[in-house]
């Protein structure tokens, strides 16, 4: 990431989500900060703003901890709040709190407890979370829109489609003409083109490690790639075009997606 980073000259850095394993953050004082962020991310050219969701490993932990501005006197990169936007100019970056909308982590939480502080009532924070983007995305004069949340709304990946998402967040990216929706949570890489809507999905979910393998039932007639090791993407954007590369843990191209306004392919 590192060298990628350095031949790309980066703005910032976006994580999906499940910053800290397996169970997030306990406290403001929690060692994990340093050794799971400061200390590994040390290239000069990911010395930028980080912009991070949650993910649902990080509500297993102390949500409100993690999301503590406190941490920006301890690293000066790390921004993290539930739900929020980045106005980069050409191109507006909408982040989405999905892990609330995952029915299983209430009714079926197994031996996880989740920090549900800040949440509950369930139902009115989804409710007024869903009329935010829906506003923030339609008041949008961006060239490209970018939503970015922890869970899939669309994969092939072990955990596959987000029915919930689907339901509930899908129809607003696809109202508001969303460019890219971009994930983690499935441990692996891929692009899935919607088959309904200008959106193309992006799962970028193997920083850590990944699930070889291990794929769901679904099978999507958008898919484009999909690779189950370890990597990362990038994004680079004019106010015309739009390149997404993937990347494995050597730093090679496996797979690209040239978009431009008006025309739409993928390579």
């Amino acid at each position: 990431m590192g060298k990628i980073g350095e031949k790309l000259k980066i703005n910032f850095v976006v994580s999906t989500g499940d910053n800290f394993y397996d169970d997030g953050l306990k406290s403001i004082n929690d060692p994990a900060f340093l050794n799971s962020f400061t200390k590994i991310y040390k290239a000069k050219s990911l010395q930028k703003p980080w912009y991070n969701v949650l993910g649902n490993h990080d509500y297993r932990g102390n949500v409100e901890a993690q999301l503590s501005p406190n941490f920006r006197s301890v690293d000066s990169r790390w921004l993290c709040m539930r739900s929020f936007v980045v106005n980069s100019e050409i191109a507006e970056l909408f982040f989405v709190d999905t892990t609330p909308f995952v029915d299983k982590y209430f009714v079926r939480p197994k031996d996880h407890k989740y920090d549900w502080s800040g949440v509950l009532p369930r139902q009115h924070y989804l409710s007024n979370l869903l009329k935010d983007v829906d506003l923030a995305l339609r008041n949008s004069a961006a060239k490209w829109k970018i939503v970015i949340g922890h869970h899939g709304i669309r994969s092939a990946g072990h955990h596959g489609d987000t029915k919930e998402l689907v339901k509930q967040l899908l129809p607003i990216l696809e109202a508001n003409e969303v460019d890219l929706y971009i994930n983690g949570h499935d441990h692996c890489l891929q692009h899935i083109s919607s088959i309904t809507s200008r959106i193309q999905f992006l799962t970028s979910g193997g920083g850590s490690k990944a699930w070889k393998g291990d794929f769901s039932a679904n099978s999507h007639k958008g898919m484009r790639f999909y690779y189950d090791g370890q990597g990362f993407i990038s994004v680079q954007l004019t106010p015309n075009d739009a390149i997404v590369a993937f990347y494995n843990i050597y730093g090679k191209v496996m797979h690209t997606l040239n978009l431009s306004k008006g025309l739409y392919s993928a390579v």
